[in-house]
């Protein structure tokens, strides 16, 4: 059994490393680390490859392009991502991956406010992730805590039959929409920690483009 490990990145040296050595190569899986960089203009991609990892390079812009890019050169069985800040838990991993095949699962998500370290998410952003899983619990029926966590654990297998449509931050809600229309799919919870390095996420323009796009996924013609 093969997993694939992908990591967005854009800019993340300060991070990037710690995250890299913090993934355990359990030897009952073969193990498939890739960053999908931004075109970073820092050292991110030079310390991945010094940590192993296999780095592509995905200039076309968005949240969502960095994970297709990452998906279609994936050799994995199964799909582990999260981000380049620190704020996942990549010790888990494997126990993570054990979870999913135990309990003959498609597809984890990991939900971050049962177990969010002090500091970790402002009041805003908490606020917004609120309102976009209310309005997805709502609009589509997926019952999660969190539709914006970006730790997922899944088989590759099913790609192939969600409809994936967006290339920007609403992937990230999407892809649970998907998976749990037409999947077994389970969250769990993750501690959820302080990222290291910029903060890129702009939480009222980002907000509104992924509570936007839900409303054209569920009402499009």
């Amino acid at each position: 059994m093969k997993v694939s490990v992908i990591i967005p990145t854009l800019n993340e040296e300060e991070s990037i490393g710690h995250v890299l050595d913090k993934i355990p190569r359990d030897p009952k899986y073969e193990w498939e680390i890739m960053i999908v960089d931004g075109d970073s203009k820092d050292k991110t991609r030079e310390i991945a490859e010094n940590k192993g990892a296999r780095v592509i390079i995905e200039k076309r812009k968005g949240y969502g392009r960095a994970y297709k890019t990452g998906f279609a050169a994936a050799t994995g069985d199964i799909i582990v991502t999260l981000d380049g800040d620190d704020t996942y838990p990549a010790e888990k991993i494997p126990a993570l991956v054990d979870y999913l095949l135990k309990n003959d699962l498609d597809f984890i998500s990991c939900e971050r406010f049962s177990k969010m370290q002090k500091g970790a998410m402002s009041a805003t952003h908490k606020f917004g992730n609120w309102v976009l899983t209310i309005t997805t619990r709502i609009l589509f029926g997926v019952k999660i805590k969190d539709s914006q966590s970006g730790m997922w654990v899944f088989r590759k297998e099913i790609l192939k039959d969600l409809n994936l449509t967006s290339d920007g931050m609403p992937f990230s809600e999407e892809i649970k929409i998907e998976a749990w229309r037409k999947f077994k799919c389970e969250e769990v919870p993750i501690e959820y920690r302080e990222r290291k390095g910029e903060v890129k996420l702009n939480t009222w323009r980002d907000g509104l483009k992924n509570l936007k796009f839900l409303f054209k996924k569920r009402f499009k013609r």
